[in-house]
């Protein structure tokens, strides 16, 4: 079998046959088949599970050392498929026999500790030992391209087997399906770009640098994706996960009903709470029912599923996270009015709370797939405040007409948001729109580092890229969905280390609110500027580079420390300092000795500057 299969096979494993598996603490009656397993999945399938699951879990060991520990797991389960299973030691289901072989090596005594305790409690132990800082472990790093190609045409599986770990053990929170599809991609890249042992593809390094995002945003992507969503249950708890995922199952099953709707949206949040706490098994094994019931149920849901459901399997988790929105039924009813005029809304209000929102939630989601999930999170804390002041004695007749208006405030406020952003985009390009958000969050946030500034509004400006250019119907969800992203990472990096009060507020408040709520924050009084010190503003000859990505990061750099100078400063003093700036560049770059005449100029650039800002 092929290197590429041995991968290829390994992610159906991850998602199939391994999810499958029984989960021992919450089915102990279940055995597990551990012989019956190493038949249907060969030995080679069965080692990439062990090393994706030894490498997460000692993430301070040798690659060696994850080696031999997936090899004697092997070995056992080898055995117990030629014994057809009969020995005590076979039945033993598999998470324990993961963690009885790591607590029989004495060279691991960081794990000493969980190891003296009795299952589940030893699971739960190992799991919070997991660390995902780079300072813990150093982040995997692309080989030498020559080196790369010269162990791949000798050693392939192995240099595969090296790629999963160093992936596994640098990402140990990261769904083994995505580890196992990075590693299939990387096989690929191996494969295109260095050829065969007699004739090696030219330009090796250039063909790595070319294809090696193919193999890394994924990653990154999923990771990000993974980390949002359980910052969202962690911070916001299982309820506010439940309402965001029956926002997006609605609007991708219109036409399914209510109950499977909400029994989709039980069990993947029950499936988030094992992944986010970093249990592999449980979590592939969640992962592999939601994804059975969903093709079996296919006909309730949408048959759009019919499409991705034949695929082999690796197609088919891809398949159906990329599939769009199903269309409405014909049916369908852009109004749902009775959820206000109805009489017995309050009643029903007051004896069922949440299911009565949630079936709200749905109806409102399944028809408008044109709003994002956070915007209709909103509409439905507006809908829950509106029938929490209506349904009280005494409430005018006219009540519900309030949020009605409110309702239609809303909706107008968020497209007019998104709308000025993507005229900004359009208008401006890429560069300035970043500028105009560089100074706008280093405002809100001077505390977050230069290069943390320069990241985030990067990333809102890519936004701007791929939604601005999209209908109407795809721009709101797109926008706010993405941004939803960025604000997330930002206010993880908040939890690590607090950048202000205004921040905390946003970040620790209403998440649906998180975005409106970080838009009307202003200048951070809280803030200490910066002092002019003799290296805040320097000005050398590399500012004549012909780079423009080089001169363009160089210029925002600038930007940011004037905008930490100066937090007050206003946009026309900002104008004349930058054209001014612009003019003194142009003079030097002309200079016979640029460096001597920055030198020069750029302190009388300062002296002026400070003049201007000072009046």
């Amino acid at each position: 079998m092929s290197g590429r299969a041995v991968v290829y096979v390994g992610f159906l494993v991850s998602l199939g046959a391994v999810g499958a598996l029984p989960r021992s603490y919450q089915h102990p009656e279940e055995k597990n088949s551990l012989g019956q397993h190493f038949s249907q999945l060969q030995e080679r399938n069965f080692k990439a599970i062990a090393m994706i699951m030894f490498a997460q879990y000692v993430q301070g060991g040798t690659v060696g050392r994850a080696a031999e520990m997936a090899e004697a797991v092997t070995a056992l389960a080898k055995r117990c498929a030629a014994a057809a299973g009969a020995a005590p030691e076979c039945l033993k289901p598999l998470d324990k026999i993961f963690l009885d072989t790591i607590c029989q090596e004495e060279s691991l005594p960081r794990f000493t500790d969980c190891c003296a305790k009795k299952d589940p409690e030893r699971n739960d132990c190992f799991l919070t030992l997991k660390n995902s800082s780079r300072a813990f472990v150093s982040p995997f790093e692309r080989p030498n391209a020559e080196a790369a190609c010269r162990n791949y045409s000798q050693h392939r599986q192995p240099l595969t087997g090296d790629f999963i770990y160093e992936v596994s053990r640098s990402h140990p929170f990261l769904y083994a399906p995505t580890i196992l599809s990075v590693a299939l991609r990387y096989e690929e890249m191996l494969k295109d770009c260095c050829g065969s042992v007699e004739e090696p593809a030219p330009n090796l390094e250039e063909c790595f640098q070319r294809q090696a995002p193919k193999v890394v945003k994924p990653m990154k992507e999923d990771g990000l994706r993974q980390e949002h969503t359980c910052a969202i249950l962690n911070k916001f708890g299982e309820r506010t996960l439940k309402a965001l995922k029956l926002t997006q199952i609605s609007q991708k099953f219109p036409k399914a009903d209510f109950v499977t709707v909400t029994k989709l949206v039980t069990d993947i949040a029950n499936m988030h709470k094992g992944c986010c706490r970093g249990d592999t098994l449980d979590c592939m094994h969640k992962r592999e029912e939601i994804l059975h019931y969903v093709c079996s149920h296919q006909g309730i849901l949408s048959r759009e599923m019919k499409k991705c459901c034949e695929k082999p399997l690796l197609q088919r988790i891809e398949c159906l996270l990329n599939t769009v929105n199903d269309d409405q039924p014909a049916e369908l009813s852009r109004h749902i009015r009775e959820f206000i005029e109805d009489k017995g809304i309050c009643e029903h209000f007051a004896q069922e709370k949440d299911t009565h929102l949630a079936r709200f939630l749905y109806e409102y989601s399944r028809r408008h797939p044109d709003f994002s999930a956070q915007m209709l999170l909103r509409i439905g804390k507006g809908y829950e405040e509106l029938l929490t002041e209506c349904c009280q004695p005494g409430a005018p007749d006219d009540c519900s007409s309030r949020g009605e208006e409110d309702l239609k405030k809303h909706i107008y406020e968020t497209e007019s948001v998104i709308k000025t952003s993507c005229d900004a985009y359009k208008e401006k390009g890429d560069y300035y729109f970043q500028n105009e958000l560089l100074v706008s969050f280093t405002k809100k946030m001077p505390q977050l580092m230069t290069a943390e500034l320069i990241k985030f509004t990067k990333q809102m400006t890519a936004i701007g890229s791929k939604c601005c250019r999209l209908s109407r119907d795809k721009l709101l969800p797109c926008a706010e969905e993405n941004l939803d992203l960025v604000l997330g990472e930002i206010c993880r990096r908040h939890m690590a280390d607090p950048i202000n009060p205004g921040v905390c507020h946003c970040c620790s408040g209403s998440y649906a609110f998180r975005r409106p709520c970080v838009g009307k924050l202003e200048l951070d009084e809280s803030y200490v500027p910066l002092p002019l010190t003799p290296g805040l503003f320097d000005f050398h000859k590399d500012l004549c580079t012909r780079e423009e990505e080089q001169l363009q990061h160089k210029k925002q750099e600038m930007l940011v420390n004037l905008i930490k100078y100066k937090p007050r400063i206003t946009q026309e003093q900002l104008s004349s300092i930058t054209a001014t700036f612009a003019a003194m560049r142009e003079q030097c770059c002309q200079a016979g000795d640029p460096e001597a005449c920055f030198a020069r100029e750029g302190p009388e650039l300062i002296k002026r500057s400070e003049k201007m800002l000072s009046a």
